[in-house]
């Protein structure tokens, strides 16, 4: 018997997002770089042998993760909650860098992806500090007992 295959079916094939997505070219680069570093971390976490990716593979992806949401929530707040956010993304690639240091120290990550994924990780940390930067230049800074 012959399959039909839906138009859902057919985009999965083709990588187009299906009606409705979000088009990520409307978003900050720095959120693309980021989307795309953490595309190249997946890869790189289902080599972890089993207890490794299960604890800080585990903790690396969840940091991936919690960049991605600040990142992406940052895109609609106002000036002085984005800085916020943002300081907050750029702990976490901090981390990031750290944890994915020691995974490279104990052998779980190639050098050449443990180099890949880290100069991405200094690039999206650039961006992320000039994003906040140029913020700060911009938004007033508010005194106690001022009113918005």
């Amino acid at each position: 018997m012959g399959e039909i295959k839906s138009m859902d079916q057919e985009n999965i094939f083709k990588k187009t997002p299906p009606q409705g997505s979000l088009n990520f070219k409307e978003f900050p680069s720095v959120l693309n770089k980021l989307k795309e570093t953490y595309s190249n971390w997946l890869a790189i976490h289902k080599d972890f042998p089993k207890v490794e990716r299960l604890n800080l593979g585990r903790k690396i992806d969840e940091l991936f993760v919690e960049t991605l949401a600040l990142i992406f929530s940052s895109v609609y707040l106002a000036p002085q909650e984005k800085i916020i956010y943002l300081n907050k993304a750029i702990s976490k690639v901090d981390i990031l860098k750290f944890f994915l240091q020691i995974s490279w120290e104990n052998k779980l990550i190639l050098d050449k992806r443990y180099i890949e994924i880290s100069s991405n990780l200094l690039e999206i940390g650039r961006q992320l500090g000039g994003w906040k930067k140029g913020l700060q230049l911009k938004t007033p800074v508010k005194t106690t007992g001022e009113k918005q």
